[in-house]
């Protein structure tokens, strides 16, 4: 069974200055072609510490991918780490050479001395050429390991992961699995119930089951490894099937399903139209449904009076109204229909500041099951 661990280079994904995509779209990847992945890690830009990440992950994986640090500057230091962890020095690669002057001579420009620094990698290692920029990538094979180095630019790293390391993986791995996942996401349960629902299925090894808690909605994670994709599916059917009898309408939607898209459809499905009404959510809600007010500092009977006026001067069937109170820990939810109004009030025991998106969820969800009780 082919493992693999991703390590991520950067002083600056670690400040916070930048956000890691990187580690998410490789994993996605590996997860396609039936890798299984161990762990991933970001390490600063220091030579010692990534040398050290990397020979840890060369002792567990079969795979070690990096990413960022390899740069012309001092400060990029993925080369050298990686060297020191392979035990090798680093040597310089004319033809990498001319890659590199090549590419910088498309804008017209000549490469500074510097930039030399790219045309050096590990010795002995599998040059992996960069057409889309300046950073030429390379492999440190092992007879157990291989060791992939590509650049920190997204759309770079992106490119050269689809245009030659795949093939590599496939190629040296006789990688001839696939994983597929589905992602069930659930809302009017809270996740310990969910647990007690499908705690069995919970415990299967192959499709695997997990749980993944979020403010105001629960994701089921189904995972399958098979030799087909259509193998894969038929495994994640059967578990998903077995789900959904149990937790029924709390299922709300699969992968990229998102509630509040799920209720404006329903609404247009019935036929029906939409007015809303929030205080104290920081426009949280307006951002995720049109035709929203938002008022400050609503007392419980202020939110309604403003969503009868709210209803009433646009016409609209249904009327949803969400006010929350910090202080109190509490919100207020309301709604007017064509059976009537109804309010409902809520506590709430977490961080304050996921008080406006649990409220949210939760009085989206609370239109959602109303509306599938409507004609």
């Amino acid at each position: 069974m082919t493992s693999a661990e991703i390590i991520t280079i950067g002083t600056e994904i670690l400040l916070g200055e930048i956000v890691d995509t990187n580690t998410r779209y490789i994993a996605r990847n590996l997860r396609s072609l039936g890798v299984d992945l161990y762990r991933t890690i970001t390490i600063g830009d220091n030579t010692d510490r990534i040398a050290s990440a990397i020979h840890n992950s060369m002792e567990r994986a079969d795979i070690v991918i990096t990413t960022g640090g390899l740069g012309p500057t001092v400060d990029d230091p993925t080369r050298e780490a990686v060297a020191k962890a392979a035990g090798v020095e680093l040597e310089f690669r004319e033809e990498l050479w001319g890659q590199v002057v090549e590419t910088i001579g498309r804008y017209g420009r000549k490469p500074s001395e510097n930039q030399k620094r790219q045309a050096y990698v590990p010795q002995g290692s599998i040059a992996v050429r960069n057409p889309v920029g300046t950073a030429p990538c390379f492999i440190v094979e092992t007879a157990r390991n291989a060791v992939i180095s590509l650049p920190g630019v997204p759309n770079e790293m992106e490119y050269i992961l689809h245009e030659s390391i795949i093939p590599y993986l496939q190629k040296r791995f006789k990688l001839n699995e696939v994983i597929k996942v589905r992602v069930l996401h659930c809302a009017g349960l809270g996740e310990g119930m969910i647990d007690e629902k499908i705690a069995d299925l919970e415990m299967f090894s192959n499709p695997t089951v997990g749980l993944a808690a979020h403010t105001g909605v629960v994701d089921i994670r189904i995972a399958a490894k098979a030799g087909s994709e259509s193998e894969a599916n038929a495994m994640i059917d059967s578990v998903e099937a077995q789900v959904r009898e149990r937790l029924g309408d709390v299922v709300f939607g699969v992968d990229e399903d998102k509630l509040e898209e799920v209720v404006l459809d329903l609404v247009a499905r019935k036929g029906l139209t939409l007015k809303a009404v929030e205080s104290g959510l920081g426009g949280l809600l307006a951002r995720k449904i049109p035709n929203t007010v938002s008022f400050p500092d609503l007392s419980p009977a202020a939110l309604m009076d403003k969503l009868r006026a709210a209803r009433a001067e646009s016409g609209t069937n249904i009327a949803l109204g969400v006010a929350v109170y910090i202080d109190e820990r509490a919100a207020e939810m309301a709604m007017i229909t064509e059976r009537g109004e109804k309010t409902h009030r809520i506590n709430y025991g977490g961080p304050p500041r996921s008080l406006p998106r649990w409220a949210m969820n939760l009085a989206l969800n609370w239109l959602r099951t109303t509306l599938q009780e409507l004609n």
